[in-house]
């Protein structure tokens, strides 16, 4: 018996050495750490559960029978964050540059059906060259194999996606289909053709960084969620950032502790919005002062910073926050602002989070560019993800809501459960002066004429009372009284019931 006892321990320790003490110093020399060193940083100390430790690739082209590891460049199984159960897979770069084999790719499967399986979020740390050159198709398979997992699996539980390295070609479709990613400055990259292709193909000079860094993806392409600087803030964002989340679609968002009164009054909110209609404000300093201990977990906060995302609690239960921001664009809608907030509408929808909506919105922004890329069907992606979440969903208007994007920010008519306005809410078509100079432009020679309309229009309708006399708003509040508002709205909505007609799938205006 002991003999064997001291195989398994051999077998083991040469699981945990990975590619070997070289190429772990090679790694550590890059300010990285390894699969096995991000695990437990990720999970509570002394949680995780390994499967497939000894697991080894049968390929034998290419000398590859000579060039085995036990685990074969990925750690799998499952663990804790903060007392939950997370599934987890960590690819080790240390091993043969973390290549995805076909034995590797089964053991990613292996934890993503356990996932699926138990309903658990899963968690995966990408640190890959690819596709494993040596066993082919074999290897394209894997990823097959992942991805249509990654679908399946969409809308059942979490999926986020760290990328702490390369994650190019093939491989950057499974984060694609993922919830969230999140990616290392200076040491991540997503591209699916590299700088040396794109050089043969187009002549374009271009560095790893400038293709597919985590600033590319999280300010231009919005493909990536969040950066952070190093692996440790990451994991350490990824643990915060799961404690939002449920376990899955079916078992309601998580409950925290919570000190701060639902009923907390802030009268620094009753001149949050100022006197003159065309100065901006700082939005997110509304949601912070409405959120439990001011904590707001931002998704996506440097792209489409027109519109702002993220998760935060209201009586120690998780809700999603949509709100426009005055300070970029004047809180205009356009394409980048319309995709990110309908993704992250979606996500809450799918996973019974409610969605709170700040309404600043002047319209939707005007230009040749917009209307060329677009901006139709986008903008309609954002509507159409309002329109279809059964959720509770709570709106609180501020200041402006004009035309179409009136309609798409969570009104009363995309079935908006509870729709507030503060006193400063204009609620319109339009602004007063482009009304005006549609309905009197007879009058546009005579200033003082335009000037008198001007002031009746938004005598009229530079407020929030039209609305309300229509029903279109609930209730017009006071500013300082918005979090008791919207936590006792919450409240009343818990057990809210609220199905689509059946459909086999909806056809969203991609």
């Amino acid at each position: 018996m002991s003999a064997n006892i001291e195989e398994m321990e051999r077998r083991r320790a040469a699981s945990k050495m990975g590619g070997g003490e070289k190429r772990i110093e090679a790694q550590h020399a890059k300010g990285k750490l390894t699969a096995r060193e991000r695990l437990d940083v990720l999970l509570d100390e002394g949680s995780f559960e390994e499967l497939d430790t000894y697991v080894e690739h049968d390929c034998v082209d290419f000398g590859m029978q000579e060039n085995k590891v036990p685990g074969d460049g990925v750690v799998t199984g499952s663990g804790t964050i903060h007392g939950r159960l997370v599934f987890v897979f960590s690819q080790d770069f240390t091993v043969l540059g973390g290549s995805l084999s076909k034995r590797h790719a089964e053991k990613i499967c292996k934890v993503m059906d356990m996932a699926m399986k138990v309903g658990a979020p899963l968690i995966g740390l990408n640190d890959s060259g690819g596709a494993r050159i040596q066993e082919g198709v074999a290897s394209l398979g894997g990823y097959a194999e992942v991805f249509q997992r990654n679908v399946l699996a969409s809308g059942v539980i979490p999926q986020i996606s760290v990328i702490m390295g390369p994650c190019a070609g093939g491989a950057v479709y499974s984060p694609a289909m993922t919830d969230f990613i999140f990616m290392v400055r200076d040491s991540s990259y997503m591209f699916v053709t590299g700088p040396e292709v794109v050089k043969t193909v187009t002549n374009e000079v271009v560095t790893q960084e400038e293709l597919g860094g985590a600033s590319t993806h999280t300010r231009l392409t919005g493909v990536a969620d969040n950066a952070f600087d190093n692996d440790i803030e990451a994991l350490m964002a990824v643990r915060e950032f799961a404690s939002y989340l449920p376990e899955n679609n079916r078992d309601g968002v998580p409950q925290m502790p919570s000190h701060d009164p639902f009923d907390r009054l802030e009268d620094s909110l009753d001149t949050l919005v100022p006197a003159n209609a065309n100065q901006p404000y700082d939005m997110k300093e509304l949601v912070t002062k409405v959120l439990d201990e001011g904590e707001f977990f931002e998704v996506a906060p440097d792209h489409g910073g027109n519109i702002l995302t993220g998760f935060g609690r209201v009586e120690g239960r998780t809700v999603g926050v949509v709100a426009n921001q005055p300070m970029v664009l004047a809180g205009c809608l356009d394409i980048d602002a319309s995709r990110k907030a309908a993704r992250f509408v979606r996500f809450c929808d799918a996973f019974e989070i409610p969605i709170v909506t700040f309404v600043d919105v002047p319209g939707f922004l005007p230009g040749t560019d917009q209307e060329h890329n677009g901006i139709i069907k986008h903008g309609a992606k954002l509507l159409f993800a309002y329109a279809e979440a059964t959720v509770p969903k709570i709106t609180v208007i501020t200041r402006k809501a004009y035309g179409g994007a009136y309609d798409v920010m969570a009104s009363k008519h995309l079935r908006g459960d509870l729709n507030y306005a503060w006193p400063t809410a204009e609620i319109a078509v339009m602004g007063a002066k482009g009304a005006v100079e549609i309905i009197f432009r007879h009058e546009k020679d005579d200033p003082d004429s335009i000037a008198e309309r001007t002031r009746e229009y938004e005598d009229r309708f530079a407020n929030p009372f039209v609305a309300a006399q229509r029903g279109y708003v609930d209730e017009v509040i006071y500013p300082h009284s918005t979090r008791r508002r919207i936590a006792l709205g919450l409240r009343k909505l818990r057990n809210k019931r609220l199905e689509n007609p059946w459909k086999k799938h909806d056809n969203l205006p991609l």
